[in-house]
C-alpha cells in the first residue's frame, strides 16, 4: 500500500468509529470512503446493527459484498449519519466533490442527513475552492451542446467526461461536463449561476454541507469541525 492509500485508510476507517448500533448510514462513493466501507463490513459482521443507504451503484455493489444490509430513502426520510469522500475541501468545510461521478446521488443523501463527515487524505484540502480540482457538472444528454457553451463563458475550460473513451454516462443516466477554473473565490455566486442554466441537473459545489472532515497526514488524523 502507497502513502496515499495509507493516509486514506486510516481517514476512513477513522470515520467507520463514527457509526452507531441502530444507525441509518449514508454510504458515499470513492477511494477513501472505500475504505470506510470495509470496515463497517467488519463491524456488521462482528454485531453492528446499521442500515446503508448507498449514494451509487459502485458502493452499493461494494456494501452488498461486505454484508452491510441496505435501504432506500423511501424507506427511510431521515440519515443519521452519512460519511463520503471530496475531492476538494476548504477550511470551512465547503467542498467539490464529484469526480467519481455520484454528485447528484451524493447531494441528495447528504441534504437529508443529520450529520455528513468527509474523508480524505491531505492533498485533498485547499485554500480556496477550484484550484486543484475541475468542478463536475451533471447535465441532461439532450442539453450537452448547449449546456457546454454557457459553460465556456464561465469556466476557463469546459470538457465533456470521457471514460475509455467513450462519453461518461452517470448511473442516472446523465452526462457530465467537469470544469475547470484558477480559482472559486465566490461559490455562492457560481453555484446560483449554474442552477440557473437549463439542463443542467446538479453541480459539485457541496456549501455548508460538511459538519466535520477527518483528514488523513503523514502527521496522524487531522480534524476539521
Amino acid at each position: 500500500m502507497n502513502d496515499s492509500e495509507s493516509l486514506k485508510r486510516i481517514a476512513g476507517e477513522k470515520a467507520a468509529s463514527s457509526v452507531e448500533d441502530g444507525m441509518i448510514v449514508g454510504l458515499g462513493t470513492g477511494s477513501t470512503v472505500y475504505y470506510t466501507i470495509l470496515e463497517l463490513g467488519k463491524m456488521v459482521r462482528n454485531g453492528l446493527k446499521i442500515t446503508g443507504i448507498p449514494t451509487s451503484k459502485a458502493t452499493e455493489k461494494l456494501a452488498v459484498t461486505h454484508g452491510i444490509p441496505l435501504g432506500s430513502l423511501e424507506q427511510h426520510h431521515s440519515i443519521d449519519l452519512t460519511i463520503d469522500g471530496a475531492d476538494e475541501i476548504a477550511p470551512n468545510l465547503d467542498l467539490i466533490k464529484g469526480m467519481g461521478g455520484a454528485l447528484l446521488r451524493e447531494k441528495v443523501v447528504a441534504s437529508v442527513s443529520k450529520q455528513l463527515i468527509i474523508v480524505a487524505d491531505g492533498s485533498k484540502t485547499v485554500e480556496v475552492l477550484g484550484t486543484k480540482s475541475p468542478l463536475p457538472v451533471e447535465v441532461l444528454p439532450f442539453a450537452v451542446p448547449a449546456v457546454l457553451r454557457k459553460l465556456g463563458d464561465i469556466c476557463t475550460q469546459a470538457e465533456v467526461r470521457l471514460r475509455n473513451g467513450y462519453i461518461y454516462v452517470s448511473d442516472n443516466g446523465n452526462n457530465i461536463i467537469d470544469c475547470r477554473f484558477s480559482s472559486i473565490p465566490e461559490p455562492e455566486k457560481l453555484e446560483a449561476s449554474l442552477n440557473r442554466i437549463p439542463g443542467v441537473v446538479e453541480n459539485g459545489l457541496f456549501l455548508g454541507m460538511a459538519d466535520r472532515a477527518i483528514i488523513g497526514t503523514a502527521d496522524g488524523i487531522k480534524l476539521i469541525e
